[in-house]
């Protein structure tokens, strides 16, 4: 918008026509300004209305029968490995050796997932005794040293029986002597 010159007298104030001229431009404006903020106020509200109608008042889709079958159909699977004793690190010459003794489960997704990964079950042991036999008693402590265990053998045996996967590594039985 163009500025409407101001009209002014000799001494340099502006006239009452000037003033005039000054208020209508202020009082157009402000209407233009009421204008463009009643048009965003009516469309947010529009789009609030109909997001609110999208979300709360919209039919569930139909429940696919064949999907719900699909889903009964995969029934959480387990392995079982064989019981383990084997000897862990830390002990000072002249000591008692330290042991330790477990037997575990492997959960997998899909039971059907079972026999591809008992083959494997050697190399998951291997992996296994390898790993142990490094650990010192102090790295047992608590349940937070039995989380990191339960953590690391799942990725050992993950590494193990690649593609298959295992979900998790279930304790049985575990005693550190």
């Amino acid at each position: 918008m163009a500025k409407e010159p101001e009209v002014k007298e000799a001494d340099g104030a502006p006239t009452a026509e000037g003033a005039e001229v000054k208020k209508k431009g202020g009082i157009k404006r402000l209407l233009g300004n009421k204008l463009v903020i009643g048009g965003l106020a009516l469309l947010l509200l529009g789009g609030g209305g109909g997001a609110g109608w999208f979300f709360f008042m919209k039919k569930p889709a139909a429940v696919d029968p064949t999907a719900e079958a699909a889903k009964a159909q995969k029934k959480t699977g387990f392995v079982e490995m064989k019981e383990m004793m084997i000897n862990i690190a830390g002990a000072q010459p002249g000591e008692r050796q330290n042991f330790i003794k477990m037997k575990v489960a492997l959960e997998i997704a899909d039971a059907k997932l079972a026999p591809d990964i008992q083959p494997l079950l050697p190399r998951v042991e291997d992996m296994f005794q390898v790993y142990l036999r490094e650990l010192r008693p102090a790295d047992l402590e608590g349940s937070a040293g039995t989380f990191r265990l339960k953590e690391e053998l799942l990725r050992r045996v993950n590494m193990a029986v690649h593609p298959a996967k295992v979900d998790a590594v279930l304790f049985k039985e575990l005693l550190v002597q």
